[in-house]
């Protein structure tokens, strides 16, 4: 097996105020889905994008905080935040699902759009191509963190997590990490060509995205260790993968469901 890299989760620390790997991460994926969305808007057209940039992005920074920490209330663990309430708000001690995070960008800036007047697609599809840096990162984060690992293997590759017990473990961190961050942004790089070569519907990158990420997650999924309070469904399927699943009829439905004509 090899060894677990013990990396300090603190960067360093100013009296109370402690800088983490995994705050880093965010701040990462947020400056680089700015610049990214920043190429697209100087590169091709996305009218009003320009003027309503730096609100849409305050708006989504914090429909994404918000929608992270509510889809893991509701879809993991509702029944004990249902009996602590005041609980919900303390971010500090972990708790965030991405499916939640992805319905809080998808609702918060429906509503930006809907309210300023942009194309409420074709702005999706620009912030669409981004979205898997922040997983790569999110996902490197996790690792550092030694949480959300993997289930026991004797694969050459398994490691031994500080909180998972003595026998070695996927480190199924990485392998998101590389699905859902590096591959799943080179398909998204490559799909922006053709979006704007062959005139694809606005859209189109959205559902590539939402397939691609939950064909990735549901695979993943085989080799993560199931949460403890909800194991598997059916005695097969993880929590994530059911949410997965939801994002791939989603994709379907919009791949096929959006007008040609843009």
């Amino acid at each position: 097996m090899l060894p677990y890299p013990q990396i300090d989760p603190v960067i360093f620390q100013l009296g109370p105020l402690a800088v983490r790997w995994y705050g880093l991460m965010y701040v990462l994926a947020f400056i680089a889905a700015y610049f990214l969305v920043r190429y697209q808007i100087r590169r091709y057209p996305h009218p009003g994008l320009a003027e309503h940039f730096d609100n849409l992005n305050l708006v989504l920074i914090i429909s994404l905080i918000v929608g992270s920490r509510l889809g893991y209330v509701v879809f993991y663990n509702f029944s004990y935040y249902l009996q602590h309430p005041l609980e919900i708000f303390a971010t500090w001690q972990g708790g965030m699902s991405f499916h939640g995070g992805m319905l809080g960008l998808l609702i918060g800036g429906w509503l930006f759009c809907r309210r300023t007047g942009l194309d409420f697609f074709r702005t999706a599809d620009a912030y669409a191509v981004a979205v898997p840096i922040g997983l790569g990162l999110g996902r490197l984060g996790n690792f550092i963190n030694g949480e959300l690992y993997g289930r026991v293997t004797e694969m050459p590759w398994g490691m031994v997590f500080p909180n998972g017990g003595p026998l070695p473990r996927h480190p199924s961190q990485l392998y998101e990490s590389f699905l859902e961050g590096l591959v799943l942004f080179i398909i998204m790089w490559y799909a922006l060509r053709l979006y704007w070569q062959r005139k694809w519907p606005a859209g189109r990158l959205v559902a590539i995205f939402l397939g691609g990420y939950g064909i990735f997650r549901f695979m993943v999924e085989f080799f993560r260790e199931p949460d403890a309070h909800l194991g598997l469904t059916w005695g097969l399927f993880s929590r994530g993968q059911l949410l997965s699943g939801l994002m791939i009829i989603a994709a379907l439905l919009l791949f096929y469901r959006r007008p040609v004509a843009r």
